[in-house]
């Protein structure tokens, strides 16, 4: 049975729709970054044929819902198997830390990565619309496994404070901190690759 990594993207939201019409009229296309592939599409070139790298789309990620990303999601549970690790970027990890808090998991989790993942929109120019955590985190805490927290110091999307936030309601994950990754958009991620295989190693 192959070892499952499942990971969420990230994506964009907006409390009205004028909002995001008027954010889809003002942005600037990068038409040589759409081309550019980043560590997730990239990510199972990292790892044997033992393993399995899930990477769904998720739903209209530009005007994200969390409702509508939860309905895709648990089509996918079917799927999994015990054992697996899950990955969440930026609003993906804020969409596994809520899902994780408020739903039970059918499955056994290795660990949950949570990369560059917003807590809040208090200390951020941007609205995380319905993606808002509940209270207590102590049901993610119980079935998430290893819980790792990602982040760049310099990351210009989500504050950094908000892997303190992480921390501090989730006193037994791990805090990994970069430097100078920004909002780890690059196109390579071996440090990600490296820390999940070790994992796996030392799970034997």
């Amino acid at each position: 049975m192959k070892k499952q990594i499942l990971i969420i993207h990230g994506g964009d939201t907006f409390d009205t729709y004028e909002e995001y019409l008027e954010f889809l009229k003002n942005d600037k296309l990068d038409f040589e970054k759409i081309m550019e592939e980043g560590w997730k599409d990239t990510l199972d070139d990292k790892f044997g044929e033992d393993f399995e790298v899930i990477y769904p789309e998720m739903p209209n990620s530009k005007n994200a819902k969390y409702t509508e990303w939860k309905i895709l999601f648990e089509k996918l549970l079917p799927f999994l198997q015990n054992n697996l690790v899950l990955v969440g970027h930026s609003l993906g990890g804020i969409f596994l830390a809520k899902y994780l808090s408020e739903n039970k998991f059918p499955k056994k989790i290795l660990a949950t990565y949570l990369i560059a993942a917003p807590y809040n929109d208090k200390d951020s120019e941007y609205s995380l619309g319905d993606f808002i955590l509940p209270d207590n985190l102590e049901k993610l805490e119980r079935q998430g496994g290893k819980i790792f927290i990602y982040h760049s110091e310099d990351d210009p999307v989500v504050p950094f404070v908000d892997a303190g936030k992480y921390k501090e309601s989730l006193p037994n994950a791990a805090r990994v901190i970069f430097k100078d990754r920004e909002h780890f958009t690059q196109e390579e991620f071996p440090e990600l690759a490296k820390d999940i295989k070790n994992l796996y190693k030392n799970k034997k």
